[in-house]
C-alpha cells in the first residue's frame, strides 16, 4: 500500500524528534538535515547519474555507506568521513560536513551515540521516502517533507532561535505580490539580504513562470549552510547562497556599488540593536542611508534601506517588519517621509500578531515599487490583522486569508474596514504617519444596551437593520416584524416559532437552492480534471485551480463569504483528499485494502482487520449494502432497549435493600452465574421469595436477550465484512473513481457547504432570539413582578408566624 503523505511526514518527525534527548531543537535540526540531504542525492543520483543536479556520489560516500555503519562503534566518526568524501567531491566543504556526528557533547558516548545515530539512519531508510523521481516544481514528497521539518524545527526552538525560518503562508503572500509571475527571462534576479534558511527565496521562485536567478545572504553560517542545502534539494543548486553580515560586509557587489536586483523579499531581524557593529552609517561606502541614519539601537530602517538600495531602477519587493516602522518618530519619522515623498511604498499589509517564530509582536509586509515610484498617487494599505486561526501557541493565516490579502492587493479592491487606497495628501495631513488604524475603520461596534427599550419594550431598530439577512430579504422582514413611530420593532410571532418560521420562508428556500446550485455548476466544471486525475497529475496545480474556481463560483452569492466556502475545501484537502490524490497518482484509480497490523505490549503483531485509505468501508457499505446495514442497526437498536429495560430494572432494585444488590460481584456488575446461583437459592422458599424471583428471572433473561442479540450482531457484522472484501475485489476502477469522486469527496464539500449557508441564516436567528430576551421584559414589569414576589413572600412569612 502507498503511505500517506501526512502519516509519513509524522513518522519522521515522531521518530527523529524522540531521539533528539536534551540537545536544543536548532543544534537537533543539523544533524536530522543533514542526514535527509545525504538520503536525497542519493537517491536522485543512483536512479540517474546524469540527472541528478550535478552531483556526483563518490566511492563511500553515499547514504548506503552511512547505512552500513549501523549499529558499528564507528558509526559517529564514520558518517564524518562519507559527510567529508561527499563535500569534497561536490565543492561543499564546510556545508554538509560542519556538523559533527562524533560530538560525545551532544550526542552521548559510547552505546546512547550509536543507537542514537543508528535509529536516526533508519528513519530515512523508510522505503516510501525515495527522492528518486523528485520534480523541479516542488510538487513531490521532497519539498513537503523538508518544510514540514523546518516548520517544526522553528516551532520548538522557540523565540531565540527560531528566526531562520519565515512562515510559509507570509511567505506565499510576499511571493504573490511582488510581480514575480510576469517574469519573462532566466536573467532575472530575485535578492533576499537576510534568507535564513532560504523558504522564502524559494517561495518566490515557485511563482516565477521561468527559472529566475536567486541569491541570498545570511549571517549565521549554520543557517547559511542549510539555506545551500534547501537550495540544492529544491533544484536549485545554481542560486548564490553568501554568509556574512549584509548591512557592514554586503557580499553581492556590483563594482564598487550594491548588486541591484529585479526582485526582492526580506524578514530581518526585527528592532535589531547592535545593527551598527562594523558600519559607519554616516560615511557608507554605498550610499543606503542618504534618507536618513535610522538610531543606533534599532536596525529596521536599516535593513530596509538597504532592501531599497538593492532593487534595479524598476524593482519590486516585499519586506516585512515590526509595525512600529509606520509610526515612529524622530529619526525614523524623517527617512519615512522621505521614502513616501519618493513614491517607493506602493502598498502595507497589516498583519495578525504572533504569526512569527522570534517574536510575537505584529508585523507588516511594506511592499516596495521603483518602477512607478514617480507617478505614485497613493498607498494601499490592507488590516488583515484580525484573520487568522490558533494553532497552538502560534496564529496561522488560513488558505481564505491568503487568498483574500493577495485578491485585494492585486485589484486594490477597497473594502470596508479591510482595505483602502490612501492618497499620499493624506499621509501628508497626518504627518506621514502611516500607522494603519488611522486610515482603515475598525467596523467591530460594539453591541450597545438601548435604555428605552430597558425602559418601555421593544427591540432598535438599529439592531435589526444591521442584520445582512433580513437587508436581503424584506419579505421576511415585514412577516417577522412591525415597528412604530419611535425606531423600536416589535415580534409579530411567538419566539418559539421564529426558527420555523424562518426555515419554511419562500426567500430562505431560494436562498438555499441557489447555494446549492451554485455548488452543482462548480462539480460539473471541475469533474472532467476530477476524473482525469493520473500519474502526470500535479497536486499543488490541481488544487490550485480547481479551489479558485469554487471560490468564483460564490463570489456572487449574497451574504456567503466566498472565501469561507474556499477554506472549506482548502480545509478538505489538507486532512483527506491531498492524501487521496496523491495515492491516485502514484497508484492510479485503485481501491486496495489492507490489514491493519499493531504491535502488543510484548512487541508481537496484532491483527486489527482491514481497512482502504482511499475509499473507506462506510462508502461501499451504503453503496452495496444498505439492507444488511440496516439490519445491524436494527439489531443494535434491540440491544439498546435490552440494556436500558436492565438498567431500569437495576436503578429500581438496587442499593441497601434491593435484591439485584445482593447479586452484583466485587466490581459492581450482575452477572449470570450470580443471578443463576441467587435464584436456586430462592427457590427453596418460592413463597416467600416470590416477588424477588421475579426481578431476578426477568434480569436473567434480559441477560440472555442481550447475549443471543449479540452474537447475531457479530455473525452479521463478520458475513458482511467478507462480502464487504470480496466486493473491493469486484469494484473497476470506473466504480472506484465514481465512488471517492462523488460519494467521498463531493459529498463531503458539498455538506460543508450547506452548513456554511445554514449557520449564515442560524445566526440571524440567534440573533433575532439575543434581542427578544435583551427587552423581552421592560423594566416597569420587571419591577412588578418583583413587588409581586415580594408580596407573596411576606404573606408566607405572616403565616410562619413572623410579623414584619
Amino acid at each position: 500500500m502507498a503511505i500517506k503523505k501526512t502519516q509519513l511526514y509524522n513518522h519522521l518527525w515522531e521518530g527523529a524528534n524522540a531521539l533528539r534527548g536534551g540537545m536544543d531543537a536548532s543544534q537537533y535540526k543539523d544533524y536530522v538535515l543533514t542526514i535527509l540531504f545525504v538520503k536525497y542525492v542519493t537517491d536522485k543520483y543512483f536512479d540517474d547519474p546524469y540527472n541528478a543536479d550535478g552531483f556526483v556520489i563518490p566511492e563511500g560516500g553515499s547514504f548506503n555507506d552511512i547505512t552500513k555503519l549501523k549499529g558499528s562503534k564507528e558509526i559517529g566518526e564514520g558518517i564524518n568521513k562519507i559527510l567529508s568524501r561527499l563535500a569534497k567531491d561536490n565543492e561543499l566543504k564546510g556545508v554538509i560536513d560542519k556538523v559533527d556526528f562524533d560530538d560525545d557533547a551532544k550526542l552521548g558516548t559510547g552505546k546512547e551515540k550509536i543507537d542514537k545515530l543508528t535509529k536516526l539512519v533508519s528513519i530515512f531508510e523508510n522505503p516510501e521516502l525515495n527522492f528518486s523521481k523528485n520534480r523541479a516544481d516542488g510538487d513531490d514528497i521532497l519539498g513537503d517533507v523538508y518544510e514540514y521539518f523546518m516548520k517544526k524545527f522553528a516551532t520548538e526552538a522557540g523565540k531565540s532561535k527560531g528566526q531562520f525560518y519565515t512562515p510559509a503562508e507570509v511567505s506565499r503572500i510576499m511571493a504573490k505580490i511582488i510581480g514575480v509571475e510576469k517574469a519573462v527571462s532566466n536573467e532575472q534576479t530575485a535578492y533576499d539580504p537576510t534568507c535564513g534558511s532560504g523558504s522564502l527565496l524559494l517561495k518566490v521562485a515557485d511563482e516565477a513562470p521561468v527559472k529566475i536567478t536567486l541569491y541570498g545572504q545570511e549571517k549565521d553560517i549554520d543557517v547559511a549552510n542549510i539555506a545551500k542545502m534547501n537550495m540544492i534539494l529544491h533544484g536549485r543548486p545554481e542560486a548564490e547562497i553568501k554568509q556574512g553580515n549584509t548591512l557592514s560586509d554586503p557580499k553581492f557587489l556590483n563594482g564598487d556599488n550594491l548588486k541591484t536586483f529585479d526582485f526582492a523579499v526580506a524578514n530581518p531581524p526585527f528592532s535589531q540593536k547592535n545593527w551598527t557593529d562594523g558600519l559607519d552609517p554616516e560615511n557608507d561606502f554605498y550610499h543606503r542611508f542618504d534618507d536618513g541614519i535610522p538610531p543606533a539601537k534599532n536596525g529596521d530602517y536599516a535593513f530596509l534601506l538597504h532592501f531599497i538600495k538593492s532593487l534595479k531602477p524598476k524593482g519590486k519587493g516585499a519586506i516585512i517588519l515590526p509595525h512600529g516602522v509606520l509610526f515612529r518618530g524622530n529619526a525614523e519619522a524623517v527617512i519615512r517621509t522621505n521614502l513616501i515623498k519618493k513614491g517607493y511604498i506602493k502598498g502595507i499589509i497589516g498583519l495578525p500578531p504572533n504569526l512569527f517564530y522570534g517574536t510575537g509582536i505584529p508585523a507588516v509586509i511594506i511592499m516596495i515599487d521603483k518602477e512607478n515610484a514617480q507617478v505614485r498617487k497613493g498607498i494601499f494599505i490592507i488590516d488583515a490583522s484580525k484573520d487568522f486561526r490558533k494553532d497552538g501557541n502560534k496564529n496561522r493565516l488560513r488558505e481564505r486569508d491568503i487568498h483574500k490579502i493577495v485578491d485585494t492587493f492585486k485589484y486594490f479592491k477597497e473594502l470596508p474596514g479591510y482595505s483602502r487606497m490612501v492618497s499620499l495628501a493624506e499621509t501628508e495631513k497626518n504627518e506621514y504617519n502611516l500607522n494603519i488604524p488611522r486610515y482603515i475603520e475598525n467596523l467591530e461596534e460594539e453591541d450597545i444596551q438601548d435604555i428605552y427599550a430597558h425602559l418601555h419594550g421593544g427591540i432598535p431598530a438599529r439592531d435589526i437593520e444591521k442584520l445582512p439577512v433580513l437587508k436581503i430579504f424584506p419579505h421576511l422582514k415585514a412577516k417577522l416584524f412591525s415597528s412604530n413611530q419611535d425606531n423600536y420593532y416589535k415580534l409579530n410571532i411567538s419566539i418559539n416559532d421564529l426558527a420555523d418560521m424562518v426555515e419554511k420562508a419562500e426567500e430562505i428556500n431560494d436562498f438555499n437552492q441557489k447555494a446549492i446550485d451554485a455548488f452543482s455548476v462548480w462539480k460539473n466544471k471541475v469533474m472532467p480534471v476530477l476524473t482525469r486525475i493520473d500519474q502526470d497529475t500535479k497536486a499543488k496545480d490541481f488544487i490550485k485551480n480547481i479551489a479558485g474556481s469554487l471560490l468564483e463560483e460564490y463570489k456572487t452569492m449574497q451574504l456567503i463569504d466566498e472565501y469561507a466556502i474556499y477554506q472549506i475545501l482548502l480545509d478538505y484537502w489538507d486532512e483527506t483528499m491531498k492524501d487521496d490524490v496523491y495515492m491516485i497518482v502514484e497508484n492510479g484509480w485503485e481501491a486496495k485494502p489492507y490489514r491493519i497490523i499493531e504491535k502488543n505490549k510484548k512487541g508481537k503483531d496484532v491483527d486489527k482487520g482491514w481497512t482502504c485509505d482511499v475509499l473507506p468501508k462506510e462508502i461501499v457499505i451504503d453503496e452495496y449494502f444498505q439492507k444488511e446495514k440496516e439490519e445491524i442497526e436494527n439489531s443494535e437498536a434491540q440491544k439498546d432497549e435490552i440494556v436500558r429495560q436492565q438498567e431500569e430494572l437495576s436503578e429500581e432494585y438496587s442499593g441497601e435493600d434491593g435484591i439485584l444488590e445482593e447479586v452484583k460481584n466485587d466490581k459492581g456488575n450482575i452477572t449470570k452465574d450470580s443471578l443463576k446461583k441467587k435464584i436456586k437459592e430462592l427457590k427453596a422458599n418460592t413463597a416467600e421469595f416470590a416477588e424477588e424471583l421475579e426481578i431476578l428471572e426477568k434480569y436473567l433473561k434480559l441477560l440472555e436477550q442481550e447475549a443471543n442479540i449479540k452474537k447475531q450482531i457479530k455473525q452479521k457484522e463478520t458475513e458482511l465484512d467478507k462480502n464487504l472484501l470480496e466486493k473491493y475485489r469486484e469494484l473497476s476502477y470506473k466504480d472506484v473513481q465514481d465512488l471517492v469522486i462523488n460519494k467521498k469527496w463531493m459529498k463531503t464539500i458539498e455538506n460543508a457547504t450547506k452548513n456554511e449557508a445554514e449557520d449564515t441564516i442560524l445566526q440571524m436567528i440567534n440573533r433575532i432570539k439575543e434581542l427578544y430576551e435583551r427587552y423581552e421584559y421592560p423594566l416597569p414589569q420587571v419591577e412588578k413582578q418583583v413587588q409581586d414576589y415580594e408580596q407573596k413572600v411576606k404573606e408566607h412569612l405572616k403565616i410562619m408566624g413572623f410579623n414584619l
